[in-house]
Protein backbone atom coordinates (compact mmCIF):
# COMPACT_ATOMS: atom_id res chain seq x y z
CA UNK A 1 0.00 0.00 0.00
CA UNK A 2 2.86 2.24 1.02
CA UNK A 3 4.77 1.86 -2.46
CA UNK A 4 1.62 2.48 -4.33
CA UNK A 5 0.87 5.42 -2.00
CA UNK A 6 4.25 7.19 -2.53
CA UNK A 7 3.56 7.37 -6.27
CA UNK A 8 0.22 9.53 -6.21
CA UNK A 9 2.17 12.41 -6.37
CA UNK A 10 4.11 11.81 -9.21
CA UNK A 11 0.81 10.25 -11.38
CA UNK A 12 -0.74 13.83 -10.42
CA UNK A 13 2.36 16.00 -11.73
CA UNK A 14 3.00 13.75 -15.16
CA UNK A 15 -0.99 14.43 -15.69
CA UNK A 16 -0.65 18.43 -14.94
CA UNK A 17 2.59 18.42 -17.36
CA UNK A 18 0.12 16.40 -19.65
CA UNK A 19 -2.96 18.88 -19.57
CA UNK A 20 -0.18 22.05 -19.86
CA UNK A 21 1.70 20.57 -22.97
CA UNK A 22 -1.98 20.10 -24.21
CA UNK A 23 -2.84 24.12 -24.04
CA UNK A 24 0.49 24.89 -24.84
CA UNK A 25 0.18 23.15 -28.35
CA UNK A 26 -3.57 24.20 -28.96
CA UNK A 27 -2.17 27.97 -28.32
CA UNK A 28 0.67 27.96 -29.59
CA UNK A 29 0.55 31.39 -31.30
CA UNK A 30 -0.22 32.65 -27.57
CA UNK A 31 3.02 31.13 -25.93
CA UNK A 32 5.17 32.96 -29.46
CA UNK A 33 3.76 35.85 -28.39
CA UNK A 34 3.65 35.77 -24.82
CA UNK A 35 7.47 34.76 -25.14
CA UNK A 36 8.01 37.79 -27.54
CA UNK A 37 6.31 40.28 -25.52
CA UNK A 38 8.49 38.85 -22.28
CA UNK A 39 11.68 39.11 -24.08
CA UNK A 40 11.12 42.24 -25.42
CA UNK A 41 10.35 43.76 -22.14
CA UNK A 42 14.11 42.89 -21.20
CA UNK A 43 15.03 45.18 -23.81
CA UNK A 44 12.13 47.88 -23.11
CA UNK A 45 11.71 47.91 -19.38
CA UNK A 46 7.54 48.61 -18.65
CA UNK A 47 6.77 52.09 -18.02
CA UNK A 48 4.24 54.24 -18.48
CA UNK A 49 4.27 54.35 -22.58
CA UNK A 50 3.28 50.95 -22.20
CA UNK A 51 -0.70 52.26 -21.62
CA UNK A 52 -0.30 53.60 -25.18
CA UNK A 53 0.71 50.29 -27.02
CA UNK A 54 -3.23 48.81 -26.40
CA UNK A 55 -5.67 49.51 -28.95
CA UNK A 56 -9.20 48.80 -26.53
CA UNK A 57 -11.17 49.38 -29.29
CA UNK A 58 -9.85 46.55 -31.30
CA UNK A 59 -9.72 44.37 -28.38
CA UNK A 60 -13.52 45.54 -27.13
CA UNK A 61 -14.71 44.69 -31.21
CA UNK A 62 -13.04 41.50 -31.35
CA UNK A 63 -14.83 40.39 -27.84
CA UNK A 64 -18.03 41.12 -28.54
CA UNK A 65 -18.18 39.56 -32.56
CA UNK A 66 -16.64 36.36 -30.68
CA UNK A 67 -19.41 36.37 -27.93
CA UNK A 68 -22.12 36.98 -29.94
CA UNK A 69 -20.70 34.24 -32.24
CA UNK A 70 -20.59 32.11 -29.25
CA UNK A 71 -23.97 32.51 -28.64
CA UNK A 72 -25.33 31.42 -32.24
CA UNK A 73 -22.95 28.47 -32.59
CA UNK A 74 -24.81 27.00 -29.33
CA UNK A 75 -28.02 27.50 -30.67
CA UNK A 76 -26.86 25.78 -34.17
CA UNK A 77 -27.21 28.41 -35.72
CA UNK A 78 -24.62 28.26 -38.33
CA UNK A 79 -24.81 24.55 -38.68
CA UNK A 80 -28.26 24.58 -39.28
CA UNK A 81 -28.07 27.39 -41.90
CA UNK A 82 -24.93 25.58 -43.38
CA UNK A 83 -27.07 22.26 -43.89
CA UNK A 84 -29.82 23.34 -45.20
CA UNK A 85 -27.19 25.31 -47.85
CA UNK A 86 -25.83 21.74 -48.37
CA UNK A 87 -29.12 20.05 -48.55
CA UNK A 88 -30.00 21.58 -51.70
CA UNK A 89 -26.70 20.10 -53.35
CA UNK A 90 -27.26 16.46 -55.51
CA UNK A 91 -23.53 16.25 -56.25
CA UNK A 92 -20.20 15.82 -54.79
CA UNK A 93 -18.74 19.51 -56.99
CA UNK A 94 -21.73 21.47 -55.65
CA UNK A 95 -21.90 20.16 -51.84
CA UNK A 96 -17.91 20.60 -52.12
CA UNK A 97 -18.57 24.40 -53.64
CA UNK A 98 -21.47 24.76 -51.17
CA UNK A 99 -19.42 24.29 -48.13
CA UNK A 100 -16.22 26.61 -49.31
CA UNK A 101 -18.69 29.30 -49.88
CA UNK A 102 -20.56 29.12 -46.95
CA UNK A 103 -16.95 29.33 -45.25
CA UNK A 104 -16.27 32.33 -47.26
CA UNK A 105 -19.20 34.11 -46.64
CA UNK A 106 -18.90 33.47 -43.24
CA UNK A 107 -15.66 34.39 -42.70
CA UNK A 108 -16.98 38.34 -43.86
CA UNK A 109 -19.44 37.55 -40.97
CA UNK A 110 -17.87 36.35 -37.86
CA UNK A 111 -13.90 36.36 -38.62
CA UNK A 112 -11.71 33.07 -40.39
CA UNK A 113 -10.85 30.99 -37.41
CA UNK A 114 -14.81 31.05 -36.02
CA UNK A 115 -15.49 30.24 -39.66
CA UNK A 116 -13.32 27.11 -39.65
CA UNK A 117 -14.33 25.83 -36.25
CA UNK A 118 -17.97 26.34 -37.38
CA UNK A 119 -17.95 24.64 -41.19
CA UNK A 120 -14.84 22.19 -41.04
CA UNK A 121 -16.93 19.55 -38.82
CA UNK A 122 -19.47 19.86 -41.52
CA UNK A 123 -17.42 19.12 -44.43
CA UNK A 124 -16.29 16.15 -42.20
CA UNK A 125 -20.06 15.11 -41.58
CA UNK A 126 -20.74 15.78 -45.09
CA UNK A 127 -17.59 13.84 -46.74
CA UNK A 128 -17.57 10.96 -43.97
CA UNK A 129 -21.37 10.04 -44.07
CA UNK A 130 -21.74 10.02 -48.19
CA UNK A 131 -18.35 7.79 -48.65
CA UNK A 132 -16.61 10.53 -49.98
CA UNK A 133 -13.33 10.51 -47.70
CA UNK A 134 -10.46 10.69 -50.04
CA UNK A 135 -11.55 14.16 -50.93
CA UNK A 136 -11.64 16.12 -47.36
CA UNK A 137 -7.95 16.89 -47.49
CA UNK A 138 -8.60 19.14 -50.69
CA UNK A 139 -11.84 20.57 -49.32
CA UNK A 140 -10.73 21.56 -46.05
CA UNK A 141 -7.54 23.14 -47.78
CA UNK A 142 -10.47 25.20 -50.31
CA UNK A 143 -12.29 25.97 -47.03
CA UNK A 144 -9.24 27.43 -45.51
CA UNK A 145 -8.24 29.54 -48.29
CA UNK A 146 -11.68 30.73 -48.25
CA UNK A 147 -11.67 31.26 -44.77
CA UNK A 148 -8.35 33.04 -45.00
CA UNK A 149 -9.56 35.20 -48.23
CA UNK A 150 -12.72 35.71 -47.74
CA UNK A 151 -12.63 37.64 -44.52
CA UNK A 152 -10.74 40.45 -46.39
CA UNK A 153 -13.30 42.54 -47.74
CA UNK A 154 -14.59 43.98 -44.62
CA UNK A 155 -13.29 45.07 -41.70
CA UNK A 156 -14.56 42.75 -39.07
CA UNK A 157 -13.88 39.48 -41.74
CA UNK A 158 -10.08 38.74 -39.62
CA UNK A 159 -8.60 39.87 -36.93
CA UNK A 160 -5.95 42.12 -38.87
CA UNK A 161 -8.75 43.91 -40.34
CA UNK A 162 -9.91 44.98 -37.70
CA UNK A 163 -6.78 46.30 -35.93
CA UNK A 164 -5.83 48.28 -39.08
CA UNK A 165 -9.26 49.65 -39.64
CA UNK A 166 -8.82 51.02 -36.47
CA UNK A 167 -5.38 52.23 -36.25
CA UNK A 168 -5.44 54.47 -39.47
CA UNK A 169 -8.78 55.69 -39.26
CA UNK A 170 -9.54 54.01 -42.44
CA UNK A 171 -12.97 54.87 -44.03
CA UNK A 172 -15.45 51.98 -44.59
CA UNK A 173 -15.57 52.89 -48.43
CA UNK A 174 -12.00 52.76 -49.27
CA UNK A 175 -11.11 50.11 -47.13
CA UNK A 176 -13.83 48.20 -48.94
CA UNK A 177 -12.14 49.67 -52.42
CA UNK A 178 -8.71 48.47 -51.35
CA UNK A 179 -9.97 45.00 -51.13
CA UNK A 180 -12.34 44.51 -53.91
CA UNK A 181 -10.63 43.10 -56.64
CA UNK A 182 -7.99 40.70 -54.77
CA UNK A 183 -11.50 39.64 -53.05
CA UNK A 184 -13.09 38.98 -56.63
CA UNK A 185 -9.87 37.57 -58.15
CA UNK A 186 -9.57 35.26 -54.85
CA UNK A 187 -13.55 33.91 -55.51
CA UNK A 188 -12.64 33.35 -58.90
CA UNK A 189 -9.59 30.90 -58.34
CA UNK A 190 -11.49 28.84 -55.35
CA UNK A 191 -14.53 28.83 -58.23
CA UNK A 192 -12.17 27.12 -60.84
CA UNK A 193 -9.88 25.22 -58.18
CA UNK A 194 -13.72 23.63 -57.41
CA UNK A 195 -14.59 22.87 -60.63
CA UNK A 196 -12.15 20.17 -60.98
CA UNK A 197 -14.10 17.97 -58.51
CA UNK A 198 -15.52 15.03 -60.28
CA UNK A 199 -19.86 15.63 -59.83
CA UNK A 200 -20.36 12.35 -58.24
CA UNK A 201 -24.13 11.79 -56.87
CA UNK A 202 -24.00 13.02 -53.31
CA UNK A 203 -26.92 12.14 -50.57
CA UNK A 204 -27.24 12.88 -46.78
CA UNK A 205 -30.29 10.76 -45.07
CA UNK A 206 -29.77 11.23 -41.85
CA UNK A 207 -32.49 14.17 -40.54
CA UNK A 208 -30.93 17.10 -38.82
CA UNK A 209 -31.45 16.84 -35.10
CA UNK A 210 -31.31 20.75 -34.61
CA UNK A 211 -34.13 23.12 -34.70
CA UNK A 212 -33.98 26.92 -33.77
CA UNK A 213 -35.67 28.90 -31.49
CA UNK A 214 -36.84 31.90 -32.48
CA UNK A 215 -36.64 34.39 -29.92
CA UNK A 216 -33.47 33.39 -29.25
CA UNK A 217 -32.18 33.01 -32.73
CA UNK A 218 -33.89 37.15 -32.88
CA UNK A 219 -32.02 37.85 -29.57
CA UNK A 220 -28.80 36.89 -30.77
CA UNK A 221 -28.77 38.35 -34.40
CA UNK A 222 -29.98 41.81 -32.92
CA UNK A 223 -26.54 41.52 -30.55
CA UNK A 224 -24.58 40.57 -33.91
CA UNK A 225 -26.27 43.23 -35.90
CA UNK A 226 -25.28 45.56 -32.69
CA UNK A 227 -21.55 44.20 -32.71
CA UNK A 228 -21.11 45.08 -36.17
CA UNK A 229 -22.49 48.76 -35.92
CA UNK A 230 -19.50 49.24 -33.15
CA UNK A 231 -16.77 47.81 -35.55
CA UNK A 232 -18.17 50.54 -38.22
CA UNK A 233 -18.08 53.57 -35.60
CA UNK A 234 -21.89 54.26 -35.75
CA UNK A 235 -22.37 54.06 -31.77
CA UNK A 236 -19.16 54.30 -29.17
CA UNK A 237 -17.85 50.80 -28.45
CA UNK A 238 -17.98 51.09 -24.60
CA UNK A 239 -21.39 50.70 -25.35
CA UNK A 240 -20.78 46.93 -26.70
CA UNK A 241 -18.69 46.47 -23.86
CA UNK A 242 -21.70 47.21 -21.33
CA UNK A 243 -24.70 45.92 -23.23
CA UNK A 244 -23.56 42.31 -25.24
CA UNK A 245 -21.76 40.79 -21.75
CA UNK A 246 -25.02 41.53 -20.07
CA UNK A 247 -27.35 40.51 -21.62
CA UNK A 248 -25.42 37.13 -22.34
CA UNK A 249 -24.81 37.41 -18.56
CA UNK A 250 -28.52 36.00 -18.77
CA UNK A 251 -29.13 34.66 -21.56
CA UNK A 252 -26.56 32.46 -22.71
CA UNK A 253 -23.41 32.59 -19.62
CA UNK A 254 -21.31 29.48 -21.79
CA UNK A 255 -21.67 31.58 -24.70
CA UNK A 256 -19.02 34.23 -22.54
CA UNK A 257 -16.90 31.37 -20.92
CA UNK A 258 -16.45 29.70 -24.68
CA UNK A 259 -15.14 33.55 -25.85
CA UNK A 260 -11.41 32.61 -27.13
CA UNK A 261 -9.85 34.68 -24.72
CA UNK A 262 -6.68 33.34 -25.62
CA UNK A 263 -6.72 35.26 -28.95
CA UNK A 264 -7.57 38.17 -27.14
CA UNK A 265 -4.80 37.68 -25.15
CA UNK A 266 -2.43 37.15 -27.62
CA UNK A 267 -3.64 40.30 -29.45
CA UNK A 268 -2.38 41.99 -26.35
CA UNK A 269 0.85 40.35 -26.23
CA UNK A 270 1.56 41.06 -29.83
CA UNK A 271 0.46 44.89 -29.07
CA UNK A 272 3.52 44.46 -26.15
CA UNK A 273 6.05 43.19 -28.66
CA UNK A 274 4.96 45.47 -31.75
CA UNK A 275 5.23 48.61 -28.97
CA UNK A 276 8.44 47.61 -27.56
CA UNK A 277 10.04 47.27 -31.50
CA UNK A 278 9.16 50.43 -32.27
CA UNK A 279 11.31 51.85 -29.29
CA UNK A 280 14.21 50.21 -30.71
CA UNK A 281 16.05 52.53 -33.05
CA UNK A 282 18.07 49.76 -35.02
CA UNK A 283 15.10 47.90 -35.48
CA UNK A 284 12.65 50.97 -36.25
CA UNK A 285 15.07 51.68 -38.99
CA UNK A 286 15.49 48.70 -40.60
CA UNK A 287 12.16 47.82 -40.83
CA UNK A 288 11.23 51.74 -42.30
CA UNK A 289 13.75 51.28 -44.69
CA UNK A 290 12.63 47.76 -45.76
CA UNK A 291 8.45 48.81 -46.09
CA UNK A 292 9.92 52.14 -47.68
CA UNK A 293 10.95 50.15 -50.57
CA UNK A 294 8.14 47.61 -50.77
CA UNK A 295 5.73 47.65 -48.33
CA UNK A 296 3.17 44.57 -50.13
CA UNK A 297 6.40 42.73 -50.51
CA UNK A 298 7.76 42.86 -47.12
CA UNK A 299 4.01 42.66 -45.21
CA UNK A 300 3.75 39.13 -47.66
CA UNK A 301 6.82 37.52 -46.43
CA UNK A 302 6.53 38.85 -42.91
CA UNK A 303 3.14 36.83 -42.59
CA UNK A 304 5.17 33.64 -43.88
CA UNK A 305 7.10 33.49 -40.85
CA UNK A 306 5.49 35.13 -38.06
CA UNK A 307 1.87 34.74 -39.26
CA UNK A 308 -0.70 37.78 -40.17
CA UNK A 309 -1.74 38.93 -37.12
CA UNK A 310 1.45 39.86 -35.59
CA UNK A 311 2.99 41.20 -38.76
CA UNK A 312 0.25 43.67 -39.46
CA UNK A 313 0.60 45.24 -35.63
CA UNK A 314 4.37 45.09 -36.02
CA UNK A 315 4.53 46.45 -39.28
CA UNK A 316 1.98 49.09 -38.75
CA UNK A 317 4.24 50.56 -35.82
CA UNK A 318 7.16 51.52 -38.94
CA UNK A 319 4.71 52.48 -42.06
CA UNK A 320 1.65 54.74 -42.93
CA UNK A 321 1.12 52.87 -45.88
CA UNK A 322 -1.80 50.97 -44.99
CA UNK A 323 -3.36 49.97 -48.39
CA UNK A 324 0.21 48.02 -49.04
CA UNK A 325 0.07 46.96 -45.70
CA UNK A 326 -4.08 45.67 -45.63
CA UNK A 327 -3.44 43.86 -48.98
CA UNK A 328 0.07 42.12 -47.56
CA UNK A 329 -1.18 40.88 -44.27
CA UNK A 330 -4.44 39.29 -45.71
CA UNK A 331 -2.65 37.73 -48.95
CA UNK A 332 0.08 36.59 -46.64
CA UNK A 333 -2.90 34.46 -44.72
CA UNK A 334 -2.19 31.71 -47.93
CA UNK A 335 1.22 30.25 -48.24
CA UNK A 336 3.13 28.35 -45.11
CA UNK A 337 1.18 26.40 -42.32
CA UNK A 338 1.89 29.28 -40.02
CA UNK A 339 1.10 32.39 -42.08
CA UNK A 340 -2.61 32.57 -40.54
CA UNK A 341 -3.89 30.76 -36.67
CA UNK A 342 -6.68 29.67 -39.17
CA UNK A 343 -4.28 27.15 -41.74
CA UNK A 344 -3.02 25.88 -37.45
CA UNK A 345 -6.91 24.94 -36.86
CA UNK A 346 -7.60 23.40 -40.35
CA UNK A 347 -4.21 20.99 -39.87
CA UNK A 348 -5.08 20.39 -36.26
CA UNK A 349 -8.67 19.31 -37.47
CA UNK A 350 -7.86 17.21 -40.59
CA UNK A 351 -5.13 15.29 -38.70
CA UNK A 352 -7.38 14.31 -35.96
CA UNK A 353 -9.76 12.71 -38.17
CA UNK A 354 -6.84 11.53 -40.84
CA UNK A 355 -4.16 10.42 -38.75
CA UNK A 356 -0.83 8.96 -40.29
CA UNK A 357 -2.23 11.61 -43.38
CA UNK A 358 -0.18 14.93 -42.52
CA UNK A 359 2.61 14.75 -45.12
CA UNK A 360 0.09 14.55 -47.95
CA UNK A 361 -1.85 16.80 -46.64
CA UNK A 362 1.11 19.69 -46.35
CA UNK A 363 2.24 18.62 -49.99
CA UNK A 364 -1.36 19.79 -51.22
CA UNK A 365 -1.64 22.50 -48.72
CA UNK A 366 1.49 23.91 -50.00
CA UNK A 367 0.78 23.65 -53.41
CA UNK A 368 -2.86 25.22 -53.51
CA UNK A 369 -1.91 27.98 -51.06
CA UNK A 370 1.33 28.76 -52.18
CA UNK A 371 -0.46 29.20 -56.30
CA UNK A 372 -3.16 31.41 -54.59
CA UNK A 373 -0.41 33.15 -52.84
CA UNK A 374 1.76 34.15 -55.90
CA UNK A 375 -1.03 34.72 -58.35
CA UNK A 376 -3.04 37.51 -55.71
CA UNK A 377 0.70 39.21 -54.82
CA UNK A 378 1.10 39.94 -58.49
CA UNK A 379 -2.21 41.16 -58.99
CA UNK A 380 -2.30 43.35 -55.93
CA UNK A 381 1.42 45.05 -56.72
CA UNK A 382 -0.60 46.57 -59.62
CA UNK A 383 -2.88 48.28 -57.57
CA UNK A 384 -0.35 50.00 -55.07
Amino acid sequence: MTYQKSFHPSHHHLHIWTDIGHWMRKNTVLCIAFAAAAVTSCIVPPDAQYIGYFDLKTLTCLFCVLAVVCALKNIKFFTILARKIVDCTGNLRMASLALVYITFIGSMLIANDMALLTFLPLGYFVLSSTGKDKYMAFVFIMQNIAANLGGMLTPFGNPQNLYLYTKFNIPTGEFMQIMLLPFLAAIALITVSCLFLPREPLAITEECPYKLKGKRTALYLVLFVLSIVIVFRVIPYWIGLIVIPLVLLFADRDALRKVDYPLLLTFVCFFIFSGNMARIPAVSHLFSELLRKNTLLVSVLSCQVISNVPSAILLSQFTADYPALLLGVNIGGTGTLISSLASLITFREYTSHNPGKAGKYIFLFSLFNFTFLILLTVLSSFLV
